[in-house]
């Protein structure tokens, strides 16, 4: 018989955090280090890093299935708690660049340069897809806070057939938010300020 009393003592904290995290995110990403006097360059160094603690994250999810696949438990705990740590240090970095410099829009071509009117056309088209991949990355990044977590909790619970069962939801959508980090990441790239 599996022990779910163990794991139902989590429920309030996922159910906190699940509500907390995104919007402290949100609060977090609309103050601006100056509105406190704290004057400094915008730490363009971030983005890159966080693109690839993304691509980090994707590459020990898919090793962490291949792991579990093949009965190496311990090598599949170890990566998954790798993935959530890079998760955590993800979401600081990507407050801490937000929290000083403005959002930079996709297409923005404020960089002196030029555009054909076949460039303008292929930039609007790219937009749509760029705005698609960004607005469903945002709403699955929301929603795979719970899963995560309860995911977890149901492997340290010793709840492995829950466990499994929830897994086979969570990775496609955790998988889906860290490539589409990248993917985000190398579109807008041209457009930072700099």
């Amino acid at each position: 018989m599996e022990n779910t009393s163990a794991e139902k003592k989590y429920n309030i904290w996922i159910a906190v955090l699940s509500i907390a995290i995104p919007v402290v995110v949100a609060v977090l990403f609309s103050v601006k280090l100056s509105d406190f006097g704290i004057h400094v360059k915008p730490f363009s160094f971030l983005p890159p890093i966080y693109a690839g603690i993304n691509g980090l994250t994707a590459v020990l999810l898919v090793t962490a299935v291949f792991a579990i696949k093949n009965g190496n438990r311990a090598l599949h705990e170890r990566l998954m708690k790798t993935a959530i740590a890079c998760s955590v240090a993800f979401l600081g970095m990507y407050v801490a660049y937000h929290s000083s410099a403005e959002s930079t829009n996709f297409g923005d071509t404020n960089h002196d340069q030029i555009l054909s009117e076949v460039e303008i056309q292929a930039v609007g088209f790219v937009r749509y897809v760029y705005y698609f991949i960004l607005l469903t990355h945002i709403a699955l990044s929301v929603i795979i806070i719970p899963f995560v977590l309860l995911t977890y909790v149901r492997a340290i619970s010793n709840n492995f057939a829950r466990h499994k069962a929830l897994a086979k939801i969570t990775f496609p959508m955790w998988l889906y938010v860290a490539v589409t980090g990248v993917i985000i990441y190398l579109m807008i790239s041209p457009y930072y300020a700099s």
